[in-house]
């Protein structure tokens, strides 16, 4: 057989022979940092027996495969360590992620000097450098292992499989592990390691059933370079909104509130307000939008018209149902009643006064459009609502202000004739690019063109040629304004398909944080009309989106930004004077009046502290700006600044500070850290 690798070059071989005798072959260096193997582009596990003409490419852990591979053995290593130091623990699962592994655990919660404890015994596993067996097993012969071997999980899991099925399991000296691969030949392959925390995960994601305990790790083959991770970690950490987001005093979370309903204390409560009032004027004033205030519930009846009810009724708060099982049996009734089998067609049925908190305004914002008669003259006719909205999140996806129940975004409807969709979803594009370049995210984002599945097609409106004709529409206008976006499918709403601005959390969690949709059905659905130039009645076609999108995740996505340190003008506290004695109390409070009345949030330090304390508490509190007051500043009307970004700026007159922080406001400027720079 011919084997042809990566460089072009070949190798002849007159019997079979394994990835790794090959790798073994070509070079004993490249044996050792081999990791797995890639074959006619396909990855296999390096024992895979290579017995006719092929492309080879041998994979070290520079590969992503070849990090799956070898921190997915670092995985097996981490459970067979848990099982020689808590014997009464079980399996569950443990896969390699992109930043390193974990693995499930039915066992009690673990402490961080448990995890050093069984750090200190992983590392005599790889130093005992056992060799990694593949074998397989019929079905049965394998769930009956498992059994013999108490690992429940693992017989779930299996048992999941078709009959017939043969099963694959590697085996590091007496520990067994069910598993597919691949894996690294050794344990002794492994460099350097970390277990970096441990939480509680539901088996299977699935809150309904047992809390397992799941400890996350990260392997690299060079210690330097997992020193390098832990650093970023330690970072990350700093700048996990959900921490420090507590720390500054921005939002609290109560049990007896309930899960998923954040308390926004004064300092993030400012920040939001911030947020929110330069977003409606921006919308209002430079925009074009109408400002519109609706419900936060309505009946039921109102989602049914665009079918919002039977895709999301799963996911709302009814009102006057302890839960959805109630409800269902109301409808079932109500099916009886009325001799009708399609609920949909039931105007006045006995469900119909079942009331919902709205997950969407859309319908809403629909009747405000119908409520008087429209021409072409009138459109685009943009709406926009500062809108709260409530879904009910299954309790595990709860995480901070990210993932929460009741939330606020700035979402909009834009009612337009067909000639002027084009242009009315570029602005929304630009619009949103506007936002975000003001807040300093716009290169922290990625574009997603969110599609339809045409192999679920009973999850949307309408037919495969609607949904090609308005995703060639929207492909055609993204590359019209040069976006780089990729395409996802099945991510469209049941409606539409719309274009998704995604972003990452700290820890590499993707979420949505702007979305600009296109409706091809609803207009129809809620008889939305407009008079055209011949008198006739069109439909319009209609764009949702939001134009900085959650404020709840954009205010936990600027936390971990910038880490606290938050553009001034974003600032709940933007100036911190600081009398050096009492003596001086009369010039801070004019000087605190100066700012107040040209609309800087400031306040005065009037503690009996030395004036070094006050300087590294408000540093602490991360305030842009400390004014130092003493007999000279009092004397010449002036002020010693010390900022956050250049330290020490000297003394300068108040009006002169005035002018130039009341300019950095206005203009949203996002100043840099000065002292770093030189």
């Amino acid at each position: 057989m011919i084997i042809t690798l990566k460089d072009g070059s070949t190798r002849e071989y007159g019997e079979p022979m394994s990835i790794y005798d090959i790798a073994k072959d070509i070079s004993e260096g490249l044996a050792r940092v081999a990791c797995v193997g890639e074959v006619n582009g396909e990855v296999k596990d390096l024992r895979t027996v290579i017995d006719s003409d092929c492309e080879l490419n041998i994979l070290t852990f520079d590969s992503d495969a070849g990090k799956h591979a070898y921190r997915h053995t670092c995985s097996h290593v981490l459970a067979e360590a848990v099982l020689n130091l808590y014997p009464e623990a079980k399996l569950a699962i443990g896969p390699s992620i992109d930043t390193g592994f974990y693995y499930d655990f039915d066992m009690p919660p673990l402490t961080r000097e448990d995890l050093d404890k069984i750090e200190k015994e992983m590392k005599k596993i790889i130093k005992k450098g056992d060799r990694l067996e593949y074998f397989t097993l019929p079905r049965e012969e394998a769930i009956q292992m498992m059994k013999d071997r108490e690992e429940p999980y693992k017989v779930e899991l299996i048992e999941d499989l078709p009959e017939g099925e043969t099963i694959s399991f590697y085996q590091q000296g007496d520990f067994i592990e069910l598993c597919a691969g691949p894996h690294l030949m050794s344990t002794k392959q492994i460099k350097a390691f970390k277990l970096t925390s441990s939480s509680g995960a539901y088996w299977r994601g699935d809150e309904h059933n047992k809390m397992l305990t799941r400890i996350y790790g990260t392997a690299y083959t060079k210690k330097a370079d997992l020193e390098e991770y832990l650093e970023y970690l330690a970072d990350i950490k700093n700048r996990d909104h959900n921490r420090l987001g507590r720390e500054m005093d921005l939002f609290t979370t109560v049990d007896v509130v309930g899960q998923g309903l954040p308390l926004f204390m004064p300092n993030g409560t400012k920040m939001i307000q911030k947020l929110q009032r330069w977003i409606e004027d921006l919308e209002d004033y430079e925009w074009g939008y109408v400002r519109t205030r609706t419900p936060l519930m309505a009946k039921s009846t109102l989602y049914k018209i665009s079918d919002h009810w039977y895709h999301y009724k799963d996911g709302m708060f009814l009102l006057g149902y302890d839960n959805l099982e109630d409800l269902n049996n109301a409808e079932d009734a109500s099916r009886e009643i009325h001799g009708v089998q399609d609920l949909k067609m039931i105007e006045n049925d006995a469900d119909s006064d079942v009331y919902a908190l709205r997950p969407m305004t859309c319908p809403f914002q629909y009747y405000v459009y119908k409520a008087r008669q429209k021409s072409y003259r009138d459109l685009p006719y943009r709406m926009a609502e500062t809108s709260t909205l409530f879904r009910n999140e299954d309790s595990g996806e709860m995480h901070g202000l990210t993932r929460v129940r009741q939330f606020t975004i700035s979402e909009g409807h834009l009612v337009c004739t067909p000639e002027q969709i084009d242009e009315e979803f570029k602005n929304c594009v630009r619009l949103a690019k506007y936002c975000l370049t003001t807040l300093g995210l716009e290169e922290d984002v990625t574009y997603r063109m969110s599609k339809w599945d045409p192999e679920n097609s009973e999850k949307y409106l309408g037919t495969a040629e609607d949904w090609n004709r308005v995703e060639d529409a929207m492909r055609t206008i993204l590359d019209e304004i040069g976006l780089d976006y990729t395409e996802a499918t099945g991510e469209a709403a049941f409606y539409g398909p719309k274009l998704d601005i995604q972003a990452k959390n700290v820890y590499g969690k993707e979420d949505t944080m702007i979305t600009i949709q296109l409706d091809m059905f609803l207009a129809e659905r809620y008889d939305m009309y407009y008079i055209d130039k011949d008198g006739s009645k069109k439909r319009p076609y209609i764009i949702h989106r939001t134009s900085i999108g959650c404020y709840e995740r954009t205010l936990a996505w600027l936390i971990e930004k910038y880490a606290g340190n938050f553009p001034t003008w974003l600032c709940p506290e933007q100036v911190r004077i600081l009398p050096i004695s009492d003596k001086y109390d009369d010039y801070a409070e004019k000087v605190f009046r100066e700012l107040r009345r040209n609309g800087v949030d400031v306040h005065v330090d009037h503690s009996t502290e030395r004036i070094g304390y006050k300087i590294r508490k408000a540093q602490m509190e991360k305030i842009p700006y400390m004014l130092v007051l003493g007999a000279k500043e009092e004397e010449e009307n002036a002020v010693s600044v010390r900022s956050r970004f250049a330290g020490d700026e000297g003394s300068k007159p108040l009006s002169e500070f005035v002018r130039q922080i009341v300019e950095e406001i206005e203009t949203k400027a996002i100043r840099k850290k000065e002292v770093e720079e030189k």
